[in-house]
């Protein structure tokens, strides 16, 4: 009930509105016919009866325009509907005038004064039927970019299922792979593996359907990754994480940090058989988080490995899908480190 109440109160102004606006026009036409030297009784009588006829008229015209709007070809009908209508508004006005005021100088007075309200009746009639048609073309328009947006929506989030739902097997193929090599030769491992793999996909499964978490729920679900592969790699991986305290309250799209350090352990292990050092970094500043992996990588051993592959170019995909900006996913190379930059929007 109290959410009717705003509409409600809304309708109820728009009525007081126009029927103030009538009040004032209807004031405005009886001055007018007596500055034309009629007298004030005989202007009044004539100004409310030419004008509620006049309210009849565009109420139906209102009613029809309800059940019937002319395409952009039928315009013609729509002004033959208004010539129409001012006909009917005469013939209806002219009997009620002449059974209210049966004397001999109304003759005289409406003959002076015929084509002038003619014309104005004319006037009105298009008028107000013009912002009908106008305002329906508005609601129409309205209707068309709400659905087209609403169409945007339901495939933009279709999309982000896929690519979470691609990043998801990718991963877990490869801890798939890894628990089978350690099974036969370390089951202890393969076992902490697979409980492992078990509470990272648990954690995935449970906020699959949020759109931002924290940026501590998204270092936990990290972390559980890096355990995974750790187990995979041994010795030869190592982990440096640092986060700004400032950035505590922070929140980024979920699983969007993983292909990052995925992408850096691809890229800075396969070519090397000594240890990898992969550094993340999280910092806050102007209502932004922004977070840099690094990996080493050497430019004449793997010269095409320049962090290309599908797990940043769904997370390009992924910020433009959630924020609409191309600018938010940024990689380069520095003292030979692979470096790539995210920014998060926190507004």
């Amino acid at each position: 009930m109290a959410s009717r109440i705003p509409g409600f109160l809304r309708q109820a102004s728009r009525f007081q509105g126009i029927i103030a606006l009538w009040i004032g026009w209807t004031a405005l036409y009886a001055w007018a016919s007596h500055s034309l030297g009629f007298p004030i009784r005989l202007a009044i009588t004539d100004s409310i009866l030419a004008n509620l006829h006049l309210a009849g008229a565009c109420l139906l015209m209102l009613t029809i325009l309800r059940y019937y709007m002319p395409g952009r070809s039928q315009y013609i009908n729509l002004l033959a509907l208004v010539s129409g209508l001012t006909l009917i508004w005469y013939v209806a006005f002219r009997l009620s005038w002449l059974a209210l005021v049966p004397h001999p100088e109304p003759v005289t007075f409406w003959e002076e004064i015929f084509p002038l309200r003619m014309a104005i009746a004319l006037l009105v009639i298009f008028c107000f039927t013009l912002y009908s048609v106008l305002n329906h073309i508005q609601e129409e328009k309205e209707i068309q970019v709400k659905r087209k947006s609403d169409a945007e929506k339901l495939a933009r989030d279709a999309e982000l299922y896929r690519l979470q739902q691609q990043l998801q097997p990718h991963f877990l193929f490869n801890s798939l792979n890894s628990i089978s090599a350690l099974a036969g030769r370390q089951p202890e491992q393969a076992r902490l593996m697979i409980q492992q793999l078990s509470e990272f996909l648990r954690g995935t499964l449970r906020r699959k359907e949020e759109e931002m978490v924290p940026l501590a729920e998204e270092l936990h679900q990290l972390d559980l990754y890096l355990s995974i592969e750790k187990i995979r790699f041994g010795h030869r991986l190592l982990a440096d994480i640092h986060t700004d305290p400032a950035c505590a309250g922070t929140l980024l799209p979920p699983l969007i940090l993983q292909p990052l350090v995925e992408n850096a352990i691809k890229f800075g292990l396969y070519d090397t058989t000594g240890e990898v050092s992969i550094r993340l970094e999280a910092r806050c500043a102007d209502n932004q988080l922004t977070i840099t992996v690094s990996n080493p990588f050497d430019p004449e051993t793997s010269p095409n490995t320049r962090g290309a592959g599908f797990g940043l170019a769904s997370v390009q995909r992924r910020l433009f899908l959630i924020f609409g900006r191309n600018d938010l996913l940024e990689t380069g190379t520095q003292n030979s480190r692979f470096i790539t930059t995210l920014h998060i929007p926190q507004s």
